[in-house]
């Protein structure tokens, strides 16, 4: 109620004096801005506040891709809901594709890069950890006045001695309270300079192979895409884990140049899955250069920061060898299926090495494809379907020792769960939700076209949409069970050729992966027994 009556106040001093003083105006808007940024930071759910937050940006993409031409005026939008839902996909790193990426022109693709960019979860949790700092220094001002008020002095001598004593543990409160802060501080500017340099090296890296290596250079050529669009534009891609890139084919006209997907699969992993390693292990080699009191303080109280990518270091252990088991496995299914297949036709066995690593990196989460998905064998789509669906962070070893996990008890006894969160469905619930109602939407196409229409592509898209991953099955004329003689094969996603209502539902799919970490601990009402 104080905040509202603030904002009556403010609003009743602009109404009569604005028309008298600019100045005073401006600073009265300024006032009301911050109240209101207060107000959603301190009061608001942080699901309501990231939802905002991409819906906004998406809607914006959707506007400036709108107003920029195209590369071609051929394109014509099935009722603006493409274009709305390639702002979508770039906005929420999904990389699903409802039009041909040659499509759009230079002003697009760089539109399309500061989408993803301001999507990414590096960026979106810097972001984050503002908010954090705002709300400890909100906690930091409630302190000093405490202080304030505690400091008259009383005639009663056992008075004084007492309130002495509260000051001084006040005191020494406020000097953790300032660690803390200062500690969170740093490491705002950590994962920017993190987020910085990965770009500035990875987009210099790729610049360079292009100018280099003759072949890839005659691609970009061929298409008339700028190498330093290209160069930025995948590098971003990449490390947000997003999967688009500027050419139709992806990175399967790349599949012979083993040297640029071996630059970007340190890109891929250092901006998702390996994330939390790759931080601990920079804040580490910052403390033993700078010798700076915050950087062990971070290692050391890495719950107070309130950043939920800092993890402990055998957590962060036990990631990295669960991530590399889990490429590890994929690497060796997908040889032993697709080594002699017709998706690795034209290479030779170092190729087929890089190209099956490349592959099943990207299978978390990434979406980049050097080969066509759909070509791949079952086995293979089941076994990305599961890659797909796990968190990024999924870890095989347990990671929480006794006193975290009694800790999480004691307070599960003492909060009581609400109505919403008791209500709330597991993640497959959901996702089975998602792939019955497109199910219903294309129940005319999954009949008359039926090798296309399968439910296993559509379980593909879906899960790949959830995983904010991008792979795709793609649309095929050959499988078509009657022929049309108006059907051309294009290089768009699977999704292109669903009704607008399948694309809607997409659409949604891919706001729930992007924020599916505040609904991880849902279904616990069923007791299955």
């Amino acid at each position: 109620m104080m905040i509202f009556a603030c904002f009556g106040k403010k609003l009743e001093h602009l109404c009569r004096y604005s028309c008298k003083n600019i100045s005073c105006f401006k600073q009265s808007c300024r006032s009301l801005f911050w109240l209101l940024f207060r107000f959603l930071v301190s009061h608001v759910n942080p699901f309501f506040i990231q939802l905002s937050y991409f819906l906004l940006f998406s809607l914006l993409g959707y506007l400036a891709l709108k107003v920029s031409n195209p590369r071609t005026t051929s394109f014509r939008p099935y009722k603006e809901i493409d274009v709305f839902f390639t702002s979508v996909s770039a906005t929420t790193v999904s990389s699903m594709s409802t039009i041909e990426m040659e499509v759009f022109s230079n002003t697009q693709l760089i539109i399309m890069t500061f989408l993803m960019l301001f999507g990414g979860e590096v960026f979106t949790s810097m972001l984050g950890l503002q908010i954090v700092k705002f709300r400890l220094s909100k906690n930091h001002e409630t302190t000093e006045n405490k202080m304030v008020q505690k400091s008259p002095i009383y005639d009663n001598v056992h008075h004084q001695i007492n309130v002495e004593h509260e000051i001084k543990c006040l005191d020494s409160a406020s000097d953790d309270h300032s660690l803390t802060y200062s500690s969170i501080r740093l490491l705002g500017y950590v994962v920017l300079g993190y987020l910085f340099i990965v770009h500035l090296v990875g987009s210099c890296s790729v610049f360079l192979y292009i100018i280099l290596v003759p072949s890839a250079r005659k691609v970009l050529k061929n298409k008339g895409l700028y190498i330093h669009t290209f160069s930025v534009f995948t590098t971003v891609s990449t490390f947000t884990n997003c999967g688009f890139i500027p050419t139709n084919e992806n990175m399967v006209v790349f599949k012979k140049n083993s040297g640029l997907l071996l630059l970007q699969i340190p890109q891929l992993l250092m901006g998702n899955t390996l994330y939390p390693p790759c931080l601990l292990f920079v804040i580490w080699v910052l403390k033993k250069a700078s010798k700076r009191e915050e950087f062990g303080y971070i290692l050391k109280n890495y719950r107070e920061m309130g950043y939920s990518h800092l993890i402990p270091t055998p957590h962060a252990t036990r990631l990295v060898v669960t991530v590399f088991g889990f490429i590890l496995m994929q690497f060796m299914l997908f040889c032993s299926m697709e080594w002699g297949s017709e998706a690795m036709d034209g290479l030779n066995s170092y190729q087929k090495l890089v190209s099956s690593l490349f592959q099943s990196v990207n299978s978390r989460h990434a979406g980049e494809s050097v080969v066509d998905i759909s070509t791949i064998s079952s086995a293979i789509l089941v076994l990305f379907i599961v890659m797909m669906y796990l968190p990024p962070y999924t870890t095989f070893l347990p990671t929480k020792d006794h006193e975290e996990i009694s800790e999480k008890r004691k307070e599960g006894q003492n909060r009581r769960k609400t109505l919403m969160e008791s209500l709330m469905l597991s993640q497959l619930s959901y996702l089975a939700m998602f792939i019955i109602l497109i199910c219903i939407t294309e129940r005319h196409k999954i009949k008359e076209d039926p090798l296309n229409f399968n439910v296993l592509n559509i379980t593909i898209e879906v899960i790949s949409a959830y995983g904010n991953v991008g792979f795709t099955t793609g649309y095929s004329c050959k499988r078509q069970v009657k022929e049309h003689s108006a059907c051309e094969d294009t290089w768009y996603g699977f999704t292109g050729r669903w009704s607008m209502e399948g694309k809607l539902i997409l659409i949604v799919v891919m706001f729930f992966g992007r924020l599916k970490k505040f609904s991880m601990k849902g279904g616990k009402a069923w007791k299955l027994s």
